[in-house]
């Protein structure tokens, strides 16, 4: 990944007694109480895993970047401290921290300890007219998710301090020394007994704070990474908004045009920013956010801006004489090919489904951003005649390609493949009709498919084996990838359809597991065929459908005992295990400790003391019976599977693009930057 440093903001901070509203306890909503988060924490932050980790993170950032969205503040700090703390700090108003007079504890206390209690629902009252953190959970939710929350402030001429632990205060608020600035700053240490994993991921902090800084033009972040031995900094400022996102999202492509389509103008009470640029790509790169929250799922903007898209190139191709009176109109999946575009929105009270706030629901958004971008668009196609023919040029051309898919569709994957009639001859399904208990295994070649047809549960387990590597979808557009063999045959044996026609309540298996072998040829077909699930089925990712197989490594056995292990440390743990649980283990341990030569058990070894030790190295699946096949892939009860998520849809699609795009360099330095972290290479 790249990292942007910008200079320092130079801009002057606002003012900080405007005309908003006196911010204070007063301010504060109460709704309802804290105990539910413990016990559901998957409601608040959408997981226990490292999303709803990072999740933390983002909940005390919203909230700082709400200050900066009202005016009152220019800068955010953000550091990740050893022993898993995270620290956010803003130079706002400092959260207020006067008596309520209704609870009779302080207005921080309130905010820390009480669902739904924040300046966010008082209107202009609190100071915020927009706001992300709408509904008021988040740093509470936070504070009942950490084994100690710190949270100083610097407000009214001091420093006030008060600490939590699992949610609850350990005294009252303190007031400190005096201070002459104002800021909020919250320290906190998520529980180790509800997260899987409390380690944070520093790229996935700067990925995700690189883009709100894109998001909020003049607001100053900086990371601060304290872990290990040299403190990392990272630090971002952009004043072009979202063109220069777009410009991001695009410096590893070819851009079709060189200008960046861009709008930023408030239609009644909605703000919209809005970036657009093509590429010679074949996929669509839209990323929709409102009051600085990602949208992954779009919502109402998502659908005005495409509305609005395809009428404006429509009607400026007819205008032109691009698109005759024979002509069909282009369609939206027409306008979309190749494009870029970030959707940015500010509304007063947005409707999110769900506190992840993963899809708008406001009508008034799409009014606003149909409006305000068919009319800015509008004059851009005008005022760039050349631009605008390059990207007509684009859409015809896929509208083209369209109707060869069509075509290619009507062709081979008939109706009747789709009802279970044709399915492919080297697919071997399952007995059973429900999809919701099935599952299918894409399998690398002929012998791994042979042994896994013979180990499989035939009622419920259905082999697709595929035969060479598929092709790279990266590279190409539907109608050639319809004249694919082992791609048609995994279209029709999935039974969603395709493109125009894809449909999940076709899906003929809940869970669709790639299963290739554990060498470099394998990882290579493996990344080829999540190629095509991101770039074509993404729902089927988005719905939790795909998964990878993990056959273990090696199989250890000595005398009777044998186990598998799924990597060089395991593979030393259980040698270990079973030396010492061996008859003559004592002996044989203290001489394996005591040697230098660290090789000194290999594919078979006698030990001087007599324990023989075999190891199976699996360089392929066809190497494995169909009895070890099932026993350490395929059975449900000890198998271990990975499920493909999309936590981050700009970086997953900035990976494909740069592992399977047409691009050399940024691939051989993705290789390069990267090496280092592969401990086990098979060539």
């Amino acid at each position: 990944m790249y990292h942007y440093t910008m200079p320092k903001n130079t801009t002057k901070k606002p003012a900080k007694n405007g005309k908003a509203k006196e911010y204070s306890a007063k301010s504060i909503t109460v709704l309802e109480g804290l105990e539910p988060v413990r016990k559901r924490p998957g409601m608040y932050i959408g997981s226990t895993g490292p999303t709803g980790l990072h999740h933390m993170i983002w909940e005390v950032v919203d909230n700082s970047f709400d200050e900066v969205m009202a005016g009152h503040a220019t800068k955010v700090v953000i550091r990740m401290q050893p022993d898993s703390w995270i620290q956010v700090e803003d130079d706002g108003r400092g959260i207020p921290v006067d008596i309520h007079k209704k609870h009779k504890v302080s207005a921080l206390e309130l905010v820390l300890t009480k669902l739904h209690a924040g300046g966010k629902f008082g209107g202009e009252e609190s100071g915020y007219k927009i706001s992300g953190g709408l509904h008021g959970v988040g740093v509470s939710v936070v504070n009942a998710l950490s084994t100690e929350l710190q949270a100083e402030i610097h407000r009214d001429g001091f420093t006030w301090h008060q600490v939590y632990k699992k949610g609850k205060p350990q005294g009252k608020i303190e007031k400190g020394k005096k201070s002459k600035r104002n800021a909020t700053i919250i320290r906190f240490h998520p529980d180790d007994s509800i997260f899987e994993t409390i380690d944070f991921d520093h790229q996935t902090v700067i990925d995700h704070l690189r883009q709100q800084t894109y998001l909020t033009a003049g607001v100053e972040v900086e990371i601060i990474d304290e872990r290990g031995d040299t403190p990392k900094n990272y630090g971002f400022y952009f004043e072009g908004g979202v063109s220069s996102y777009v410009r991001h999202l695009n410096k590893k492509k070819e851009a079709k045009h060189p200008s960046v389509f861009y709008v930023n103008k408030s239609y009644e009470s909605v703000q919209v920013e809005l970036g657009v640029q093509y590429t010679h790509e074949y996929h669509e790169g839209v990323h929709c956010f409102a009051n600085n929250i990602t949208n992954p799922d779009g919502g109402t903007h998502l659908a005005g801006f495409r509305s609005a898209l395809t009428r404006s190139l429509n009607n400026y191709a007819r205008e032109k004489g691009y698109l005759k009176e024979k002509d069909s109109n282009l369609t939206g999946e027409d306008t979309r090919e190749g494009l870029t575009a970030v959707i940015s929105i500010k509304l007063a009270e947005p409707q999110f489904e769900g506190q992840t706030k993963g899809k708008l629901g406001n009508p008034e958004a799409r009014t606003a951003v149909e409006s305000v971008f068919g009319e800015a668009f509008k004059v851009f196609l005008e005022e760039h005649p050349k631009d605008a023919e390059e990207i007509i040029g684009k859409c015809l051309l896929s509208a083209r390609a369209r109707a060869a898919a069509r075509a290619a569709r009507e062709t081979v994957l008939r109706k009747g493949a789709f009802e279970g009639l044709m399915l492919p001859g080297k697919l071997s399904d399952c007995s059973s009709k429900d999809p919701s208990v099935s599952e299918i295994f894409i399998v690398e070649g002929d012998s791994a498919g042979g042994s896994a047809k013979q180990g499989r549960e035939r009622k419920y387990q259905a082999i697709l084996p595929l035969r060479g590597k598929i092709l790279n979808t990266e590279r190409a557009r539907l109608d050639k990838l319809l004249t694919n063999n082992e791609v048609k045959n995994l279209i029709i044996a999935l039974g969603t359809n395709i493109g125009e026609g894809f449909d999940i309540t076709g899906l003929r298996y809940d869970r669709v597991i790639i299963m290739t072998d554990a060498d470099v040829d394998g990882a290579h077909i493996r990344t080829l065929l999540l190629t095509l699930f991101f770039r074509y089925f993404p729902e089927l990712i988005r719905e939790g459908h795909v998964y990878i197989a993990m056959p273990p490594l090696y199989r250890v056995q000595v005398g009777k005992q044998a186990e598998y292990a799924f990597s060089d440390e395991e593979k030393e743990e259980i040698i270990e295990k079973f030396i010492k649980n061996s008859t003559k283990g004592k002996a044989a341990a203290a001489k394996k400790e005591s040697a230098e030569d660290s090789e000194t058990i290999e594919a078979e070894v006698v030990e001087t003391s007599g324990v023989k030790v075999n190891i199976q190295r699996y360089k392929g699946l066809g190497e494995m019976n169909p009895g070890q096949l099932w026993e350490t892939t395929m059975d449900p009860a000890t198998r271990v599977m990975k499920q493909v998520t999309i936590d981050d849809a700009e970086v997953a699609n900035e990976t494909f693009e740069t592992l399977m795009g047409a691009e050399v360099a940024p691939r051989k330095k993705f290789i390069q930057s990267n090496a280092k972290e592969v401990v086990n290479l098979d060539v």
